[in-house]
């Protein structure tokens, strides 16, 4: 029975373990996949990861604004980074619809922009959102499917506490991307900016002293600064001109006062190292520290046996049975309840990621499965006979030295 209970609490820490493996996979390719499909993150001048955080993963406040004039500079034929970038994709943040962000952009976002491995959004249902209609809106699939939305449905938009009375309508909804895309809803910017109650009373303002505003909400007076349109950043895909070109215009834009340009993949990539790859080395301490307390467990549980055990021993030896038989059958003991124990973990700890799947495919899009196995658990196996071997060698040796003719002459 204690071996028993033993074997038990070793398969618990080896499902741990599995599942630790697991989940730092699942959330390492869920970010990592996030920040594909173009080169660089153009923002205000700030910190780099509560950028991306905001600009790419929809987390946190944004870092500030930039105006509208320098997103020009990338567009526009005669704008000063223009030859150097293939697309450029503003992003406008700071609203939101239940618990869904709600950002504002051009069609350009699902048109031009690609995600994981140049793969091309497609729609489940309807269709992309058009430039010149501002208060049409796409869904991403989790959020459509949280916010229970469908194609033709309206939604207010939230900024603070204080609702929008004008409505944005869902033409279209996204199939499962597995970015961050799945979880927000996407308006077209220029409805974003004029659900703006200020902003709307300050073009009726203009317009009672003749000011006129041109396509982007400028206003066209000399010396007028009024009336233009923010966004919190840009997603740049640039032209492969020369080699390194991405980073000879990160340097360009860097070195001017307007914005900051960063490599979302760098930043990811120092996120996990200073953060969430500590997060899960710790788990992982954990998890083999269970395993081990668990091996411990099966030396005590022997070795507390070994006094019941005498008697056999002996007439094993009487038999004709070597010491060193009888302390490889203790040994093998040990090693088969502790490969017993693991391989009931490895068993319950995907069985249980199986039952999951379904969960974790909506939440984050990575596809994972019963049977799909990482290659560290492969250490698992020869790390258990170790850890067998070692646990179980005091009850080997209290074999061993068993006294043959004591034991039999003293244990009925």
């Amino acid at each position: 029975m204690a071996s028993l209970l033993t074997a038990i609490s070793m398969a618990l820490g080896v499902s741990l373990v599995v599942g630790v493996l697991v989940v730092h996979s699942v959330v390492d390719r869920s970010f990592r996949r996030g920040g594909e499909g173009y080169d660089l993150v153009v923002g205000p001048k700030g910190g780099k990861q509560p950028l991306v955080l905001n600009s790419v993963y929809y987390m946190g406040r944004p870092v500030g604004t930039l105006p509208y004039s320098y997103y020009e500079e990338f567009v526009n034929v005669d704008g000063r980074f223009a030859h150097q970038v293939e697309v450029a994709v503003p992003v406008c943040m700071g609203h939101r619809y239940k618990d869904c962000r709600v950002v504002g952009t051009t069609p350009d976002m699902f048109e031009r922009l690609t995600y994981r491995d140049q793969q091309e959004y497609v729609f489940a249902k309807g269709e992309n959102f058009k430039d010149d209609k501002p208060f049409e809106a796409v869904a991403g699939a989790t959020a459509a499917k949280n916010a229970n939305l469908d194609v033709g449905s309206t939604f207010q938009a939230l900024h603070g506490d204080a609702t929008h009375e004008q409505e944005f309508t869902v033409v279209g909804i996204l199939e499962h991307t597995g970015t961050p895309n799945d979880k927000a809803l996407f308006v077209n910017m220029d409805g974003f900016y004029l659900i703006h109650d200020h902003e709307n009373r300050e073009a009726q303002q203009h317009a009672d002293h003749e000011h006129t505003h041109d396509a982007k909400g400028k206003c066209t007076h000399k010396g007028c600064s009024h009336g233009e349109k923010k966004i919190s950043a840009m997603l740049l895909c640039v032209r492969p001109i020369s080699p390194g070109q991405s980073r000879i215009l990160a340097r360009q834009i860097n070195n001017g006062k307007d914005a900051q340009a960063v490599f979302p993949s760098k930043v990811i990539a120092e996120l996990f190292a200073g953060m969430i790859g500590n997060v899960q080395l710790i788990l992982l301490i954990y998890a083999v520290m269970i395993v081990i307390v668990a091996g411990i467990g099966i030396m005590v549980s022997i070795y507390n046996s070994m006094s019941d055990r005498r008697h056999e021993i002996a007439v094993m030896r009487a038999l004709g049975a070597s010491r060193s038989t009888v302390m490889m059958v203790i040994l093998l003991e040990s090693i088969l309840l502790s490969l017993g124990g693991g391989l009931l973990g490895l068993f319950l700890g995907h069985a249980l990621i199986g039952a999951l799947s379904p969960i974790i495919i909506e939440q984050t899009g990575v596809a994972v499965s019963m049977f799909q196995f990482r290659p560290n658990e492969l250490i698992l196996i020869p790390g258990l006979v170790i850890l067998a071997t070692i646990v179980g060698y005091l009850p080997a040796m209290v074999a061993y030295r068993t006294d043959v003719a004591k034991s039999l002459t003293t244990t009925p």
